[in-house]
């Protein structure tokens, strides 16, 4: 025999709740790959979450009532301060949030054109020309278009892999790519600080993982040492990837991109 209050109705609300709580915190852990504090924020809420509760049983058993209601006074005030203090993990999180299957598709389709991003990056490679390129995606890029060369230019293999010839002034910066427009090149972007990356990747991975911590896009970087291709997204990067690889999950990423998808936000509008 179940105690009471484990049968009938309360038993259904209770498990109701378990299990909205372990979705919501399930979700919310998961949110935090690949930030430089996820571990400090996973243990953190994991002791949090532990100790609220057997305190708050200890305090409903034995009745202290001022206790419990000191403690139901702190909380809201310890939420506050905890999101000042993960301000960056938490604006990440909430990035990550956005793109998930419950609330907005992986990447909303404009029409990227992926062949020829595939082309040119497998040329660059060949020539052991290194490359950073990053695609807009919900998130708008337009601070970073800022402070490169606006273009406006339609995207083609021979644009970008003039764009990237060593002889060329904008060759160490990025190419900023918004849906089948070339925004901008020379772009500078924010580098990785997450301890994580391994310590022979250069400025240009670092950068490129660094947008998609900051931001929802995806990145192609293409290798100056070894003329190996990499792809970032979420914060991950895929490293050597050759040609069919690539495409595919470029097209992976773009569903529906080459079949008329939404329009794309004009490059002219950054």
């Amino acid at each position: 025999m179940l105690p009471n209050f484990l049968s009938g109705p309360d038993a259904i609300r209770a498990a109701v709740e378990v299990l909205i709580l372990f979705v919501f915190f399930y979700y919310l852990l998961r949110s935090f790959e690949g930030s430089r504090a996820s571990g400090l924020v996973r243990g953190f809420l994991a002791v949090f979450v532990i100790a609220f509760i057997l305190i708050m049983e200890v305090t409903i058993r034995f009745e202290l009532d001022r206790i419990r209601a000191m403690l139901q006074g702190i909380v809201p005030a310890l939420v506050i301060i905890l999101a000042v203090i993960f301000q960056p993990e938490l604006r990440r999180a909430l990035v990550r949030l956005g793109q998930g299957p419950f609330l907005f598709p992986i990447l909303k389709a404009d029409s990227v054109p992926v062949e020829e991003l595939v082309k040119a990056c497998t040329r660059l490679a060949k020539n052991r020309i290194g490359a950073l390129i990053a695609i807009q995606r919900d998130n708008s890029l337009a601070q970073y278009a800022e402070g490169g060369v606006k273009m406006d230019a339609d995207v083609s293999s021979e644009l970008i892999e003039t764009i990237f010839y060593q002889g060329t002034v904008l060759h160490d910066g990025a190419v900023l790519i918004v849906g089948d427009r070339v925004a901008a090149a020379g772009c500078l972007f924010p580098l990785t600080d997450n301890p994580d990356v391994a310590r022979n990747l250069g400025t240009r991975h670092r950068a490129g993982i660094g947008l998609t911590e900051e931001s929802d896009a995806v990145t192609i970087i293409v290798s100056e040492e070894t003329g190996q291709i990499s792809l970032g997204a979420r914060g991950v990067l895929s490293q050597d990837l050759d040609k069919d690889e690539l495409e595919t999950r470029l097209r992976e990423l773009f569903r529906g991109s080459e079949k008329g998808g939404p329009a794309a936000v004009p490059a002219a509008a950054l």
